[in-house]
């Protein structure tokens, strides 16, 4: 039941977290830093969050498939491709690599 409480104290925190940023004066977010800080930062969070998905193991980074795919999606990008081909390109990359063995 302690796991209940702790999904609705997290969605109140959220809910409370969100209704916080909606009450900020709008003089404050036309400032030039708040907004580049607020274009910036959800981009740099998505970032770190893929580097530790992609590279963390159990005692240290970890170069595997997933390694390869993060970097066939960076090519994809340089390229321009479309998100979904990006997406795709990169899965069957890891795809590959993993079914010839070349890395697990």
């Amino acid at each position: 039941m302690s796991a209940w409480w702790a999904v609705l104290g997290g969605a109140a925190a959220c809910y409370l977290l969100k209704l916080a940023g909606l009450s900020v004066p709008a003089s404050v977010l036309d400032r030039p830093l708040v907004r580049a800080v607020a274009d910036r930062l959800p981009i740099a969070l998505l970032a770190g969050l893929v580097a530790v998905q992609v590279l963390a193991g159990d005692r240290g980074v970890v170069l595997d498939a997933r390694a390869a795919g993060l970097l066939a999606a960076l090519g994809l990008l340089l390229l321009r491709a479309p998100f979904l081909v990006v997406v795709v390109g990169s899965a069957l990359t890891a795809a590959v690599l993993r079914h010839v063995g070349l890395m697990s």
